[in-house]
């Protein structure tokens, strides 16, 4: 095991690259710091756990009129307490190589810049009570729009799954599987990509979702009704071209590619109860109507049972032999 040596927050550490997990004290920061630190245990990888805090200012009312502040060490006294209390949860990780680190500042501009070196970014889903400077309230919906590596949230309603604090026998039944929603952009298929990686080096099953929305008043003014069953079979001949494109690059990963009828939150907050991790895209545009992963994703992030995954977009020089394998989702 490697720790820093020092006070938590006081050596001046290197910019991270492994992992990173923002932890608070509260029970949705415990339950990220669970999901981070097994995740960096069986990937080999450091674990970062960072705190942050920020220093109240407040008007000061009388004659004298101006602003005052809190004493910075009273908070950054507390900010320590919580990061020596979730370094000690990491005892039970013999062979982890992690260091902690307090940070002055506001929670999500420390942590998006810690992801600029990053490979995973990992949060709770919300932080209450506690210490000044809660971390991860707002942090959780605006991280992963802006984060520029993929970021984790873990939800409190994991403890079960990942034994905390209750009886295992309550814990909810999980597929060996990642399950990736796409919606035919450019963008959905890079966040396949990282979805398949994940799913090798965890050693689970890789599923493929495209959930097909019903129809909506909007679409009432067409001319001619919409031939539903032909195009559902459009879109599956363009999943199973994009599973042979991914075996290509994957030949070890089972796959499987689904076309689901039904609204795709709905279908993705399902698959967040029973699947190990579920993974979406920042954003989407483009691609098949109405299949617009930027408000899904904001949406399934609100009300996951399980981790969900974003993915920013990126360049990748496998996406360029996608059309070779067949018609691409998004050509309907």
């Amino acid at each position: 095991m490697s720790e820093s040596k020092e006070t938590p927050g006081t050596e001046q550490l290197a910019a991270p690259t492994g992992i990173v997990v923002g932890v608070d004290g509260s029970d949705h920061g415990n339950c990220a710091l669970v999901w981070a630190a097994r995740e960096a245990q069986s990937r080999k990888l450091p674990l970062h756990l960072v705190t942050a805090y920020s220093v109240p200012i407040f008007a000061a009312s009388g004659l004298d009129g101006g602003f005052a502040t809190i004493d910075d060490s009273v908070i950054r006294q507390g900010a320590e307490v919580v990061l020596e209390q979730a370094v000690g949860r990491l005892s039970e990780y013999p062979d982890l190589d992690f260091d902690a680190r307090v940070e002055a500042g506001d929670a999500s501009g420390v942590l998006l810049e810690l992801s600029e070196t990053a490979e995973l970014l990992v949060f709770g889903s919300r932080g209450r009570g506690g210490f000044v400077g809660r971390l991860l309230g707002s942090v959780s919906s605006g991280l992963p729009g802006h984060a520029k590596c993929p970021t984790v949230m873990v939800p409190l309603s994991c403890a079960p799954r990942l034994g905390e604090g209750t009886n295992p026998a309550d814990a909810p039944l999980v597929e060996s599987l990642v399950t990736v929603g796409v919606d035919g952009s450019e963008r959905a298929r890079y966040t396949v990509l990282r979805a398949a990686e994940h799913a090798e080096q965890a050693g689970l099953a890789l599923r493929v979702v495209c959930a097909v929305p019903p129809y909506s008043g909007a679409m009432t003014w067409l001319p001619a009704p919409l031939d539903r069953q032909g195009m559902l079979e459009e879109i599956t001949e363009q999943m199973q071209a994009g599973a042979a494109w991914l075996r290509s690059h994957f030949p070890k990963l089972k796959i499987a590619a689904d076309v689901v009828d039904g609204p795709p939150i709905e279908i993705l907050i399902e698959a967040t109860k029973h699947s190990e991790l579920v993974v979406l895209g920042s954003r989407g545009h483009g691609g098949f109507a109405g299949m617009i992963l930027g408000s899904t994703t904001d949406a399934v992030l609100h009300h996951a049972k399980g981790p969900v995954m974003v993915v920013p977009e990126r360049d990748d020089p496998r996406l360029a032999d996608r059309a070779n394998f067949g018609p691409l989702l998004g050509e309907v």
